[in-house]
Order: structure tokens, then sequence, then C-alpha cells
């Protein structure tokens, strides 16, 4: 198949473009800078309608990755990226006949700040989401899914906290947080999440551009390992896969929300771009429970993970100790 893959730059983009290559398909990439892939690449910025409806033209698919990915930053950037850039492409998909468009958002949609135990994927809900970025994504997945017609088939994808070697949003905020002694466990660290190592991931898209048709359609799916850990050992086990101290100092739960919210006002307030010790959103995804049924998801795409949990912490060991990682 001809498909675009925008966001190509980040890591799930960039693993999950060369899936689509090493397959055969005839790929194309979209986003700000260079990519470095094997493919024809297009510059420019996603929410603009003209760059997107020139690298639409002539494609099978779509699979959508570029957003905005951050804790901090102003609401028109989080529109721009996440809301406006998905109009553009859904636009792009009808002004162009493109027939499959694979939309990927995020559990956080649906995250109103209580335990997610054992669910599926519920309806995205802008008014709930906690945070801009939780917004911006429930409010794309929304636009996207309404555009679900005979002629344009789309599938929305929520991967679950992806990580892998040379994870910049996740990994390395950890490890950067914990060689400086400021990663702690907030409460008891029991709350079980799940989590999605980036070659299960990748490989769960390169499933939904395949099934996005007339096996699925106009409907989103949680992706995840399937493997619920509590959060103080996936801390810990990233930690040590990168050799640097676990957490060991803990915070009271009810500490860490009302230091978020305090802090979350303080960025807005003062402006300031920096990432923050703590947010409100943090502190509940890092006390609340959110693991989800995977039943529909493998059933639709007929996928499974392949690299177990266990195999991700040794792979990632191994990418740390190798000659292109990171100083420690």
């Amino acid at each position: 198949m001809r498909i675009l893959v925008t966001g190509a730059s980040g890591m799930l983009g960039r693993v999950s473009a060369l899936r689509l290559i090493e397959r055969g398909d005839d790929v194309c990439v979209l986003q700000r800078r260079p990519s470095g892939l094997p493919c024809r690449e297009h510059l420019g910025d996603v929410a603009d309608p003209d760059v997107v409806r020139r690298a639409a033209h002539r494609q099978d698919a779509i699979l959508h990755l570029a957003a905005k990915v951050d804790v901090v930053g102003r609401w028109p950037d989080y529109r721009r990226a996440n809301v406006d850039g998905t109009a553009a492409v859904v636009a792009a998909c009808r002004e162009q006949g493109v027939p499959r468009l694979v939309h990927v958002s995020s559990p956080s949609v649906a995250h109103a700040g209580q335990p997610l135990v054992g669910v599926g994927a519920d309806p995205a809900d802008p008014a709930l989401a906690r945070g801009h970025y939780s917004r911006s994504k429930a409010l794309a997945e929304r636009h996207a899914l309404a555009a679900d017609s005979p002629d344009l088939a789309v599938l929305a994808v929520r991967p679950h906290l992806v990580w892998g070697p040379g994870d910049t949003q996740l990994v390395e905020r950890i490890v950067t947080r914990a060689r400086s002694g400021g990663l702690p466990v907030l409460g008891a660290g029991g709350a079980l999440i799940d989590t999605t190592y980036v070659d299960n991931a990748a490989d769960a898209l390169v499933a939904a551009v395949d099934a996005c048709g007339a096996a699925a359609h106009g409907e989103a799916l949680v992706v995840s390992n399937g493997e619920p850990r509590p959060v103080r050992e996936v801390l810990s086990r990233l930690c040590r896969a990168a050799g640097v101290p676990a957490p060991r100092h803990r915070v009271p739960v009810i500490a860490a929300r009302l230091a978020g919210a305090v802090v979350d006002t303080a960025w807005a307030v003062t402006g300031r771009q920096d990432t923050p010790p703590i947010t409100r959103f943090l502190a509940e995804q890092l006390t609340t429970a959110h693991w989800f049924d995977q039943r529909r998801t493998r059933a639709v795409l007929g996928w499974e993970p392949r690299v177990t949990l266990e195999d991700g912490f040794d792979r990632l060991a191994a990418w740390y100790a190798g000659p292109g990682a990171p100083v420690r």
C-alpha cells in the first residue's frame, strides 16, 4: 500500500514507519524535521492544510501520529498541533480520496482522574479529560471518528504508556529524575498500570492499517502489553535498566496531588515551559490504577504483543549498555 505516516520523528512513529517499509509498503512521512528514514519525506506543519493535502495525494492510507505530547504548555499550541492537525488530516483524506485513516490517540482521553480497572475504550470526553494534552487528544479523536463513512474508514488506536530504547517522553524523564535523586514513589506505589513496549505498539498500528475498513472502523481500541504491574515496580525496572538508582523516598498521595495543583497554577501564571517536578495529571496517573481489557483489540486487529515486559526491560538495558546510548 501507499501509506503516509505523520509524526515519524517520534519514537513510535519512526518504528511504525520502519515496520511498514520493511514489509514492502510504499511509505512517505510528514513531520517538521528530517527523520532520516529510507523513504520519501514531506517537511512541514501537520496543521497546515496545504502541506497535508500534498502529502496525502494518491495515498491508500494515513497513519496519523503527529501530536504535541507534554505535561506543560499553552492551550493554543496543543489545539493547533492536535486538534487542527487532525482536522487537516481528515480534510486531506476527503479531498484526496484516501480510503483509510488510523488515528493514534491516547487512553487519557477517557480518564477523568478515577481508576480504570479492566475497562475497554470508553468514549473520549473532552469535558472530563485532565490537562491540555488529554483534552486536545479527546477533541481530535472525536473529530476523526465523526468522519468515518463509506468513503473513509476511520479507526482510533490508543497505545498506553509506550516506552523503549531512545524514548524521550517517558523513559528519559524518569531516568533523568532518578539520576538526580528527585524521583519519588507517590503513596505506596501499588497502583497497577499497563504499559506498552514500542515494538508491540508499532505492530498494533500496522495491524490497524490492515484492519481499517471492512474488518473495523468507527471505533477506538486501547493497546497495551496486557501485563499490569505496580507503579513502583515499573519505575524500579526502568531505572535498573538505565543503571540509575531506583526511587527510595515516598510522598503521600494527598501531598502529591496538592503539589500538582499548585504547580499547575504556578506554571500557567508564569508561562514557564520547562518540565515541572509534578503536575496534577502526573500525580493522578501515578496513584490510580489504569489497566485495560485487551480482548476486543486483539480480536479486531488479529494482533498479540510479541515482546514481554521482561524482554523489553532486557532490551532497554542492552541499549543503555551499548555505544549509542546516552552517557550515564
